[in-house]
């Protein structure tokens, strides 16, 4: 819990009372290897903080699974569409890693927005970064040729070259696996 509460501090010191609510209400959960956090079809109804562990997000294009996200310790989680909209996702979430994970529920997260006005500019800058990550991810993956993606990916994001099997990180570079592997070769 320590990473957590050190993130949050870092972008606005909670109060004490913020403090002890959140350590009264988070809940922890483990994930083995291959077990799913959400499911495609499933409402997210949880916000979540990997303490340990790496995950993937991915949907599915026909019989083809698209990897659209890893998120490791220290990331927090949701399903963006489903958890703010509280509507089904299309997306599914899964362990590549055991994990250990702390969440709070929808409406808990509401209701700390509410009697906690200062966590209203923790969570605006937790939203802004994802969003400015997001955004560089969508430029450097769609707007760039194969080659430079890999490049992005060593130069921001080293770790999922050790992390990730082959297969999910060409499904996220959107390129195949033996397209990934000349271009390993090719380094």
């Amino acid at each position: 819990m320590e990473k957590l509460f050190t993130l949050l501090n870092s972008i606005n010191r909670l109060s004490y009372s913020l403090t002890e609510h959140l350590e009264a209400i988070l809940k922890t959960k483990q994930l083995g290897k291959k077990d799913y956090l959400l499911k495609a079809g499933h409402i997210c109804h949880q916000i979540c903080f990997i303490e340990t562990g790496f995950v993937r997000c991915f949907y599915l294009s026909g019989d083809s699974e698209v990897c659209s996200w890893f998120m490791k310790e220290g990331d927090v989680i949701i399903s963006i569409e489903s958890f703010f909209q509280q509507k089904e996702s299309y997306e599914s979430i899964q362990a590549l890693e055991d994990c250990t994970i702390y969440y709070i529920e929808y409406a808990e997260l509401n209701a700390i927005y509410q009697n906690f006005p200062e966590f209203n500019f923790t969570g605006r800058v937790l939203t802004e970064r994802y969003y400015q990550l997001w955004a560089q991810q969508l430029y450097a993956l769609r707007m760039k040729q194969a080659p430079e993606r890999y490049n992005w990916l060593i130069e921001n994001h080293r770790e999922l070259i050790l992390r990730v099997p082959a297969k999910y990180l060409a499904s996220y570079l959107g390129i195949t696996e033996v397209m990934l592997s000349i271009i390993k070769g090719r380094k």
